[in-house]
């Protein structure tokens, strides 16, 4: 029998970036006396995907901006496939929260001359309002709330990795998380009240991808195991400049940041030529989607660099400038051997986001009562394609709500309940798996991964596609299941959490692409060759994925729009024309 250790608090976070540490700091400022614990893969501070955003945080603070002119911005963004309440308060509270980070939290921010905030251009926006720290902006906001965290005292579970959502035994409502102890090997159940899902999402299932190592998608494959549903799960953003430095480093497929493409950088093919305005006529300054799609056709066309990928231009610009604003940018670039200020740096699309997620409404709650949301494991915010900028917002607004909410709903409705031990027994039994089975390579099967879904569900797609790649996940999980870890002790094994982090991955990959099956038409960051057309915006759905019995089922929902409807605008010079 396995032994497992066993311990209570009353709400549980799983995952410390922006969404997890914001619901941690308001939970505990809401009523001080609940035992709050926020539980990690890695060191609190020092792991995930809030930490390494470099661009900025989008907020309409300035005279000449509005929120409804960011909202218009997110919806036209999205493609008409937001929940227009989740995104109404995205746009409205990141305002209160931007002041919050600045004279709460100790956040320092690049100012104009005039000792306002400066806010840099992103593409997709029609007003320049993404606030930043230089190019380190994650590190920042981080690092002040990982403090605030520290100083409140509020309970860590460091190096714990949850495996299971574990229902009461009833079914009727969460009651805790079961977790492995990485630096032991060891289970242990957390039994809560109420428990706070903000893994983060991270496409890192494909071959170029820009989230950190521990991103591999755990609290949706969870989510899925525990019958809750996900929505637009075919929405994958491809950012369009991920650093091409060879297939020996890890630093491939991280993120040369959008606001280079905002200040008036160029990209160019292998011919050092331009080529955004053949495919749309903001060139550089498109979406994101737009932009990732026109360079992998140019890729495909053969008009590359040295290594497979295009070059992105800083060279016309003014060199002050760019040291200025991109420090972080330009001494990353060094460090790999490209000269970002004067020369030319090779660039590929890299998966960065995922738009779908878990279902939940404005104030974080799922259909299973107990269990909330926030961050990129939560779907609907975005829509088909996330704004540059809009993502950290998203984490840190709806993290803080979830915060707020928890308290309150504890007190009308929270109760430890009873786990179902069964869940438990048969998530260990699966974890332990590997260690049954004869030995195998593991990294062998995660690069069949990342070229599989690369190849057959990344920006371009058709049916023809999509089916090689379930076929391919489907072989891929079987050999899975067949491969064993050799080394039996538990211990910081990190072959044994590379098992495990592909389980999940394979799982969400799997709904990724019977998602986009589905699908029949192309839509922000969804793009089908075989269906290019984007269909009546009038009649708009989700798609919805869930497992049932190991198997994905797919349906929709229609859009609600609850505030605006295709071809109107809540801006007056909008609706005017």
């Amino acid at each position: 029998m396995v032994e497992i250790a066993r311990s209570k608090t009353d709400i549980l976070i799983l995952g410390s970036g922006g969404a997890g540490l914001f619901a941690a700091l308001h939970a505990h400022k809401a009523d001080p006396s609940l035992s709050i614990t926020v539980a990690v893969k890695g060191l609190l501070g020092k792991c995930g995907c809030t930490r390494m955003v470099q661009g900025g945080y989008n907020v309409a603070i300035a005279k000449e901006d509005s929120v409804e002119r960011h909202f218009m911005d997110t919806i036209e963004g999205g493609k008409w496939l937001n929940n227009q309440e989740i995104a109404w308060k995205l746009v409205n509270i990141a305002v209160e929260r931007i002041h919050e980070l600045e004279n709460d939290l100790g956040c320092f921010f690049d100012r104009n001359p005039d000792g306002t905030i400066h806010q840099k251009a992103f593409a997709g926006q029609t007003f320049d309002r993404t606030v930043h720290k230089g190019s380190l902006t994650g590190i920042e906001i981080i690092s002040r709330l990982a403090e605030q965290v520290w100083k409140r005292g509020i309970d860590r579970l460091e190096e714990h990795r949850a495996v299971a959502l574990v229902p009461s035994r009833d079914g009727s409502r969460i009651a805790g998380v079961l977790m492995t102890d990485m630096r032991t090997g060891g289970f242990r159940f957390i039994q809560a009240k109420a428990v706070m899902i903000g893994t983060g999402g991270g496409p890192s299932m494909y071959k170029f991808h820009t989230p950190s190592g521990d991103k591999t998608c755990d609290g949706l494959a969870m989510a899925l195991r525990l019958g809750l549903p996900l929505i637009d799960m075919e929405m994958v953003q491809f950012h369009p400049t991920g650093l091409v430095a060879g297939d020996d480093t890890r630093i491939t497929g991280t993120i040369i940041e959008e606001g280079l493409r905002g200040a008036g950088g160029y990209l160019l093919d292998g011919s050092e030529q331009r080529f955004m305005h053949e495919f749309d006529e903001r060139g550089e300054r498109a979406t994101r989607d737009i932009v990732s799609r026109a360079m992998y056709e140019v890729m495909r066309q053969g008009r590359t660099g040295p290594n497979g990928g295009l070059f992105i231009t800083m060279g016309h610009l003014d060199s002050r400038m760019v040291v200025q604003q991109f420090k972080g940018m330009v001494d990353r670039c060094r460090d790999v051997g490209f000269d970002l200020v004067k020369g030319l740096v090779e660039v590929v699309p890299t998966a960065h986001y995922m738009m779908g997620g878990i279902r939940f409404d404005e104030n974080c709650f799922t259909e299973m009562p107990g269990v909330f949301v926030a961050g990129e494991d939560a779907g609907g915010a975005h829509g088909a394609n996330r704004l540059g900028g809009n993502g950290v917002a998203n984490s840190t607004v709806f993290g803080g709500v979830a915060g707020d909410v928890m308290p309150g709903w504890l007190r009308r409705e929270g109760a430890f309940a009873e786990p179902d031990e069964t869940v438990i027994d048969e998530a260990m039994a699966r974890c332990l798996r590997p260690f049954a089975n004869a030995g195998g390579n593991v990294s062998e099967l995660r690069l069949k991964l990342y070229n599989l879904m690369w190849d057959e569900v990344g920006i371009m797609r058709t049916a023809d596609s999509l089916r090689r790649g379930l076929a391919g996940l489907a072989e891929l999980e079987r050999e899975l299941q067949a491969t064993g870890v050799a080394d039996d002790g538990r211990a910081f094994n990190l072959t044994w959490h590379d098992w495990l982090n592909l389980e999940s991955q394979i799982l969400v990959s799997r709904a990724i692409a019977e998602a986009a099956v589905a699908r029949e038409d192309s839509r922000g960051a969804h793009f089908r060759e075989d269906f290019p057309e984007t269909r009546d915006l009038d009649t708009s759905a989700n798609t919805v994925v869930r497992l049932r019995d190991g198997a994905i089922s797919i349906g929709s929902i229609p859009v609600a729009f609850t505030r605006v409807r295709p071809g109107q605008s809540l801006l007056a010079d909008d609706a005017a024309e």
